[in-house]
């Protein structure tokens, strides 16, 4: 039996920041670097303005202990959702899948004593079933929310 090629895998994280400020440091990424440099070296736009449909990232970072780096096209931009889509278009990434996205969507758990949720969702096709998922790059987006995550609660 053989595996499906086409993937996607999904984390759901718990936060104690506002929703809207998470979702405005992903639209606007260029402090993600700061925030959490560990795993983020770098955030450059490219083409476009930050948080705007169409705009061009590019990002230096860390998986797997090796340095990689990913262009990405702001795909969708969700405001009312607090959802955005970033396109893998070029990048270390693109040597192990035909194709990956982020889908990133924060919403709140209830009231704003309770905090919010965000989940990420990575959707990838494999060029065979030789690839492995992708789970140590869930593992960095957990890692990285986190970080953000403190970073806002103690950010007045």
């Amino acid at each position: 039996m053989q595996s499906s090629l086409v993937g996607k895998l999904e984390t759901n994280i718990e936060i104690k920041a506002a929703a809207s400020k998470f979702h405005e440091i992903f639209k606007h990424p260029h402090r993600i670097s700061n925030i959490s440099p560990n795993f983020v070296q770098s955030c450059e736009l490219l083409q476009g303005q930050w948080g705007t449909e169409g705009s061009v990232i590019f990002w230096k970072y860390f998986l797997d202990g090796k340095h990689s780096v990913s262009k990405e096209l702001m795909e969708v931009v969700d405001d009312k959702n607090k959802s955005l889509t970033f396109k893998v278009i070029e990048g270390d990434l693109l040597k192990h899948y035909k194709n990956f996205k982020f889908i990133l969507k924060t919403t709140p758990k209830g009231s704003d004593q309770q905090g919010n949720v965000v989940q990420w969702t990575l959707e990838y096709e494999k060029p065979h079933n030789g690839i492995v998922d992708p789970h140590s790059m869930i593992q960095v987006l957990i890692k990285v929310s986190k970080d953000i995550d403190i970073h806002l609660i103690n950010t007045p």
